[in-house]
């Protein structure tokens, strides 16, 4: 379903535009994630930035690739495009999803949030997770389809067409400035 409405009280959640994971982030989906962060901020909502440090140990788990190299030291550092601020949220992640075993819920309903918009990598794993355990926990959930990626081009549209639809609301950066005007 297409972006109709911004609640009063959004927040926007970027998952994972790391130094790390910048190879697989196009230089124009950053470029976006930046701008909806700046609009966000210019209207006083919350921005969560979130980045992911390592995977959950477990024998059902497939190897992480996190867990068989040594990572650089800057692979968790949030990508420069972002502009983090001091009133951003910081969320360090060790699962797919931002919401397991974060704070992110509580920091969220602390603000009364309730809306999230999505915008990061990779669109078929820790956005569309995401997304899934957003609305889970009660939240309308949109989607900025052109501020996600993944790795994988199927996949992605694959979240984008057939999966994001029945979770929440999509649109594009622009569309979801203009609503928050």
């Amino acid at each position: 379903m297409t972006v109709s409405t911004i609640d009063p009280k959004p927040a926007l959640v970027v998952i994972d535009l790391q130094k790390g994971i910048a190879g697989a982030v196009p230089p124009s989906v950053a470029e976006r994630a930046s701008c909806l962060a700046r609009a966000f901020r210019e209207h006083n909502l919350p921005v969560v930035l979130v980045n992911v440090t390592d995977g959950a140990t477990g024998r059902t788990e497939v190897a992480s690739a996190m867990r068989t190299r040594t990572l650089p030291a800057d692979f968790a550092e949030l990508m420069d495009e972002l502009d983090a601020a001091p009133t951003d949220i910081r969320v360090t992640k060790r699962r797919v999803s931002a919401f397991h075993d974060t704070g992110l819920d509580t920091y969220l309903r602390d603000l009364g949030v309730t809306q999230i918009v999505l915008a990061g990598v990779a669109t078929g794993s820790g956005v569309e997770s995401t997304a899934r355990s957003g609305r889970d926990h009660g939240y309308h959930v949109v989607v900025a389809t052109d501020a996600v990626t993944d790795p994988d081009e199927v996949i992605h549209r694959h979240s984008v067409e057939r999966i994001f639809p029945k979770i929440g609301e999509t649109g594009t950066v622009d569309e979801i400035i203009t609503l928050l005007g």
